[in-house]
């Protein structure tokens, strides 16, 4: 099985590149399952059924999320509704939405669970306890992803470990910034600290670079928006087996 899990979208204009790039990538790939953190894919920060249902129409099956996911209040029933537009299990009880999803291919299922740190993050259930419970259920199929949003690379690969051969991959979202620490792990799980994002190359994660640097000058508020112009998709292929559910291989691409 080849699962594309993808970066970040940051803005109508990281959507609009990821769905210039996907299609064909899908076909020359042969890519059976794709994921995408879609918690900023909305202009204005946070994420839209709109630009939930741009990111489907464009071939991604399942949207994980983050801290942003509620930014607008317009996505809570929404995420009621769409078992494939998922949110941090680790959120208080009664957040709207679901932390896991089971994706039916027909020959095969796959499992795609989100999870959210707790460094340097708000204060959320610990990611370790709520995994545990999460994996075991019996009844999870063999493919299982998970997107870690979580800002320390310690935490991070800590987790990783925690979760080597439990699950196919530990993939870091939040950061925006890909890392170069692509790996299986010894267990058989594919691993990397952050797959980075979808957005606008000549920007501070994805916002316009004036506003970040006035921001870090002053210390004032300033309303950050999202830069506009050529942009990448970074993300990782992954390579599973699906009897087994361990990973085979994970390469690492940013599509300009």
């Amino acid at each position: 099985m080849n699962i594309l899990m993808i970066g970040d979208v940051v803005g109508g204009n990281g959507s609009k590149h990821l769905r210039n790039i996907l299609p064909k990538l899908k076909r020359e790939m042969g890519i059976d399952v794709v994921v995408a953190n879609g918690e900023n894919s909305s202009d204005g920060n946070g994420i839209t059924p709109a630009s939930a249902r741009f990111l489907f129409d464009s071939g991604v099956d399942v949207i994980t999320t983050g801290n942003h996911t509620y930014r607008r209040p317009e996505i809570y029933d929404y995420l009621d509704m769409t078992d494939t537009c998922i949110r941090p299990a680790n959120f208080p009880v009664g957040a709207p939405g679901y932390g896991v999803c089971v994706l039916d291919m027909g020959r095969t299922q796959v499992c795609v669970i989100n999870i959210i740190g707790q460094i340097y993050m708000d204060s959320f259930d610990s990611p370790f306890d709520v995994i545990d419970e999460i994996l075991d259920d019996p009844d999870l199929p063999k493919i299982k992803l998970v997107d870690f949003h979580a800002e320390a690379t310690g935490e991070k690969r800590a987790f990783g470990y925690y979760l080597d051969g439990r699950v196919t991959a530990v993939v870091g979202t939040h950061t925006h910034v890909q890392t170069a620490d692509e790996c299986i792990l010894p267990e058989g799980t594919a691993y990397i600290s952050d797959v980075g994002m979808t957005g606008c190359i000549e920007s501070v994660l994805g916002v316009k670079k004036e506003l970040v640097i006035r921001k870090c000058k002053t210390k004032l508020p300033v309303r950050f928006d999202y830069e506009q112009g050529p942009s990448k998709m970074d993300c990782v292929l992954i390579k599973a087996d699906d009897k087994t559910g361990k990973a085979l291989s994970i390469e690492r691409l940013s599509l300009r």
